[in-house]
């Protein structure tokens, strides 16, 4: 031995060796998962999209489908102006003046008449009553700034007048305190729809991605395991399938469906009158080709393993061979195309409530709400803004889960 190196002993050995807890499959799976900051941002965002869904329309004091007409198409943010201490006044873009508090908060709207308008001079009156109807106050406002060249110059586009003021330029910018995120054109909390179709797309995007898991797990996997001429016909079958474009045998297949004795007589009276059977059969009769495809691969891959044939060597069942072996071992992958069928149920149901294909009303999604904005953006944006915010929030939130779990779940990156 080199005179330049002396020899360890077997208790400096031990010292010196460093050692791990062992972990199982899937607690190294989550340890890599945490490690993912997008995947865990993806949960984050995940768990605040149920918890809406769940808690928000409890705690909410609006319903998604009351309407309010006094009240339609107030914005979440709006100007006041102030007429005296006591007496705040907003002028809404359907030229409604509603008394509002300092702090945002809607009171009562004034009343007006075809009569108490001048056309000579632009002026409408509101009044505003009590209880009893008696009329308790009034406020004028003026439009001519917005016709007469000779107040251009002003810059405004219209003015109130009080007991004889003038009040031109509103005080303050203040919150809708009422309704958080304004209302829609029937005067419907905008917050509490949005609280309702979150959970709506959820619901149909969680049910048709499950029963796409368990149409494409039992097709893939006799597909596979059987080979042969049984996989060649299953496997043309969904060659088939798969060649027609899917958002049109969707948008199709929900056409005939609309209002067919299947959905009165069957899908009715298990989803209700709101249309969400017809949308998830529609999803469902498609999308489970893309998980049979994938397990079909697994099961080709797995089905000549040292411990599938040992399995068979003894007599196991082949519906036992295909429950307790292949399909645990194929479960990663299973697991990732899950959690992506989620975002993309999401879309694909607010695509079909967009073009007019959604759900019923008073009922609400998503998508159906952003159809609803898209018509009047021009007028009010935030009534297309916010539900087309909240789709993309949760799509990238599910998409973050979803990226993340391929990465743990792949077993070529299990060195780090």
């Amino acid at each position: 031995m080199n005179k330049n190196f002396n020899k360890v002993s077997s208790d400096a050995k031990l010292d010196k060796e460093q050692t791990r807890k062992s972990l199982t499959y899937w607690q190294d799976v989550w340890r890599r998962l945490r490690k993912n900051k997008l995947s865990i941002l993806g949960m984050f965002g995940t768990f605040i999209v149920i918890l809406l869904a769940v808690v928000g329309p409890l705690v909410n004091p609006h319903s998604y489908k009351q309407q309010n007409l006094e009240y339609k198409n107030i914005p979440p943010q709006f100007e006041i102006y102030e007429l005296t201490d006591d007496l705040n006044i907003y002028l809404s873009g359907t030229f409604e003046l509603i008394q509002v508090s300092d702090s945002g908060e809607l009171i009562k709207r004034f009343e007006k008449s075809a009569t108490d308008f001048d056309v000579a001079t632009r002026t409408q009156i509101f009044r505003l009553f009590d209880e009893n109807g008696i009329e308790i106050d009034q406020v004028t406002a003026d439009y001519s700034y917005s016709t007469d060249p000779t107040k251009a110059h002003v810059g405004i586009d219209y003015s109130f007048i009080y007991h004889g003021e003038e009040i031109q330029q509103p005080t303050e910018k203040v919150w809708n305190t009422t309704f958080l995120l304004g209302t829609d054109a029937f005067g419907r909390d905008l917050f509490a729809r949005v609280l309702y179709g979150i959970g709506v797309s959820l619901q149909i995007a969680v049910i048709a991605a499950v029963i796409n898991l368990l149409i494409g797990v039992i097709y893939g996997s006799i597909s596979g395991y059987v080979g042969g001429s049984t996989d060649n016909i299953m496997m043309r079958i969904v060659d088939i399938i798969n060649s027609i474009p899917l958002l049109l045998y969707v948008i199709l297949l929900m056409v005939v469906l609309r209002d067919s004795p299947f959905e009165e007589n069957i899908l009715n009276p298990v989803f209700g009158e709101s249309g969400l059977g017809t949308i998830i059969i529609a999803l469902v009769s498609i999308y489970w080709v893309g998980m049979a495809r994938l397990v079909r691969a697994q099961m080709l891959g797995l089905k000549e393993q040292e411990y599938v044939l040992a399995a068979r060597t003894i007599g196991v069942s082949h519906k036992n061979i295909i429950s307790r072996h292949l399909v645990p071992n194929a479960l990663g992958p299973i697991i990732v195309t899950l959690t992506m069928m989620i975002p993309s149920a999401v879309f694909t149901e607010a695509f079909l409530s967009f073009i007019g294909l959604g759900i019923n009303e008073p009922a609400a999604s998503l998508g159906a709400l952003a159809n609803d904005g898209a018509q009047v953006f021009q007028s009010y944006l935030y009534q297309l803004v916010v539900p087309s915010v909240v789709i993309a929030f949760m799509m990238l939130s599910f998409n973050f889960v979803g990226d993340g779990l391929r990465d743990a779940l792949d077993p070529r990156l299990r060195k780090g």
